[in-house]
């Protein structure tokens, strides 16, 4: 790789595997695309499927069957693809050998596995372990952190950081904290005036009720179990709407009607903008059991809605207990319940000021001037 100056464009080549328009992932690397482009990077992506693309992305969609098959063929072809071609930097958002920056947004494998064993029983645990696609992930996240390609790992909360730097021996100066940006011009508090009481109608939903809104796929990781318990205990009776997918949705609506809260629960499913169901909420729950940086939370927190999460998501760092949001364990379902009966409206329009203006250092414009920041200096050694 040739040392490039300060000033010309870098090349740089994005791996994301797929897309998808309702993903928090996928919309992180659409925004920041158009930011890095806008500030003077010339962004290839690389991925298999980039629905709508200018012509510009490269493809590599080898063929599989099973997911273990599609993450390890999809890694080899990259490898390959990117040896063909020259860039100045490779930036991977998967676990592949064959980069220069690794965006950390997915957190730890090891960590998320961790977490998960404490909610999972004795033979879901040993399932775990023996899966195939959870020791292929293992193994490829051992060998990206020990690659001596590797030159910098973006991570996107200090939670992340101190996983990787305490598992995996990185550096400590390889380890650079840029946070997830949020669009405070898209996501504001000025979105209930405008479409909060329609969207409650068309929910259902009372204009007097006290709502709390989910939004994220994978249900497990991101503890809609917990969100629903929480609802269940929580003595002010609030109103829960679920944004996100999932293949075992069916499961958690049987959950909500065995605690005795489906009436007051509302799953959505994906949606394309989440917006409206800001529009609809008074505060924002995700009581994660693993969540390195979630840009729903923080759009939520630019919203101006008070955020009840747990101490393994990243965005924890960003309240401050009792004044913009509460941190709970992601299995104590009192403490979450807790959480959302000290949310009075009047509270929770306090606690959600403050949650817009802890977020608002974090635009779009910012995170592309450090992640240029960081391409340069890289060019620079």
């Amino acid at each position: 790789m040739s040392a490039v100056a300060p000033g010309p464009a870098p090349r740089v080549a994005l791996v994301r595997a797929r897309y998808d328009p309702s993903g928090g992932a996928e919309r992180f690397v659409q925004g920041a695309l158009e930011q890095l482009r806008a500030q003077g990077a010339a962004v290839t992506v690389v991925a298999r499927r980039w629905p709508g693309h200018d012509g510009t992305a490269i493809l590599v969609d080898p063929f599989h069957v099973g997911s273990l098959w599609r993450d390890r063929s999809f890694a080899r072809a990259v490898c390959r693809e990117l040896a063909r071609r020259r860039f100045d930097l490779v930036q991977s958002h998967e676990r592949i050998p064959c980069c220069d920056v690794y965006r950390a947004g997915d957190g730890v494998h090891a960590q998320w596995l961790a977490e998960r064993a404490r909610a999972q029983g004795p033979l879901a645990r040993l399932a775990t372990r023996l899966s195939p696609h959870h020791r292929y992930l293992l193994a490829a996240e051992r060998a990206l952190f020990s690659s001596p390609r590797l030159r910098a790992v973006i991570c996107n909360s200090e939670m992340v950081r101190g996983e990787i730097a305490e598992r995996f021996g990185t550096a400590r100066d390889k380890l650079v904290l840029i946070r997830n940006a949020v669009d405070a011009r898209r996501f504001h508090p000025g979105l209930r005036g405008e479409m909060g009481a329609a969207v409650r109608e068309q929910l259902r939903v009372p204009r007097e009720a006290n709502v709390v809104l989910h939004v994220g796929s994978g249900f497990e990781r991101k503890g809609v179990a917990g969100m629903l318990a929480a609802l269940a205990r929580a003595r002010t009776r609030p109103w829960g709407v679920v944004v996100g997918r999932d293949k075992h949705a069916p499961r958690y609506a049987a959950l909500a009607a065995r605690l005795g809260v489906a009436e007051r629960v509302r799953f959505v499913g994906s949606v394309s903008d989440v917006r409206p169901y800001h529009a609809a909420a008074d505060s924002f729950m995700l009581a994660s059991l693993y969540d390195p940086q979630p840009n729903s939370a923080l759009e939520a927190m630019a919203s101006g809605l008070p955020v009840v999460t747990t101490p393994k998501c990243g965005v924890a760092e960003l309240l401050a207990e009792g004044e913009s949001g509460f941190v709970r364990d992601a299995l104590d379902a009192p403490g979450l319940a807790e959480a959302l009966e000290r949310l009075d409206p009047e509270t929770a329009r306090r606690l959600g000021e403050a949650a817009r203006a802890a977020v608002a250092p974090y635009t779009p414009e910012a995170m592309a001037a450090e992640y240029l920041a960081l391409y340069r200096r890289l060019l620079r050694r």
